[in-house]
């Protein structure tokens, strides 16, 4: 059976998140929480690989409480366990101290053949964390995964299609291997009643700083953040364009140079 992991997070829904003029800093006051989007896809890449394979699906996020909601209904669409890292010392974490947290606590329980990632958060996108698990994991890495063609368990092959800009590639790797998820063929699948009503009450572990052994202190939470985020810009919008109305694709395009040469 394949011992699956699915590394997810909670994010404030980035439509409603303002930011402070002042301060630069994000107003999430009032900002409801959402399961990352693109960590869906990965959950639903995992959940069909249990079910075509077996195995079971583990899930594990480092956040507040509240993040627990996410990891229900991770529960809820096909997940098997869930794991909420949460810890004041775990603050102001970058994705360095992120993924180290989540590796030493992946420790805890067992190794994977197969660790699924989102190809991004909505609130930081910065793309890291999958390179970083993979390398800490010490696991094989494809990234932009379409779709898993094959898991050979016995021989340790994981083979799948990888998305370009211009193209597919299919390509193998060696598990234990870590795939982030294109969601062109992975949509979340929306819970039964039955599902979402057990995910509610099943239970939730979680851990700390001070239950997941051999933490080192100095590389958790801000401590162990070199990338640091002083201020925050809003995007600043430019002046409006104008529309060329001349009568004539001659007469636009004679419009249209005597602008550029305003310029020059």
């Amino acid at each position: 059976m394949l011992n699956i992991l699915v590394c997810v997070k909670q994010v404030p829904d980035v439509n409603l998140v303002k930011i402070d003029p002042a301060t630069g800093s994000l107003i999430r006051a009032g900002v409801p929480a959402i399961l990352n989007p693109l960590d869906a896809n990965a959950l639903e890449a995992a959940v069909q690989i249990k079910e075509r394979y077996s195995g079971t699906v583990s899930v594990i996020t480092m956040g507040p409480d509240q993040a627990a909601e996410a990891l229900r209904e991770c529960l809820a669409a096909g997940a098997d366990r869930a794991i909420l890292l949460s810890d004041r010392a775990f603050a102001n974490a970058d994705t360095l101290a992120t993924s180290y947290v989540i590796a030493k606590a992946a420790e805890m329980i067992g190794g994977f053949d197969l660790i699924f990632c989102g190809k991004e958060s909505l609130d930081g996108a910065t793309g890291q964390m999958a390179s970083q698990l993979a390398e800490r994991f010490d696991a094989s890495l494809l990234s932009s995964v379409k779709r898993v063609l094959s898991v050979n368990e016995r021989e340790k092959v994981v083979m799948a299609e990888r998305e370009y800009t211009n193209g597919t590639q299919t390509a193998s790797a060696i598990m234990p291997c870590l795939m982030t998820v294109e969601k062109t063929n992975y949509h979340p699948r929306i819970p039964n009643l039955k599902s979402w009503k057990a995910s509610r009450t099943a239970p939730i572990e979680r851990y700390t700083s001070e239950t997941i052994p051999g933490l080192d202190r100095a590389q958790i939470g801000d401590p162990g953040s070199p990338t640091k985020v002083p201020r925050t810009y809003p995007l600043e919008k430019g002046p409006g364009g104008k529309m060329i109305r001349e009568g004539s694709a001659a007469k636009d395009a004679a419009k249209l140079l005597d602008l550029v040469a305003d310029l020059i």
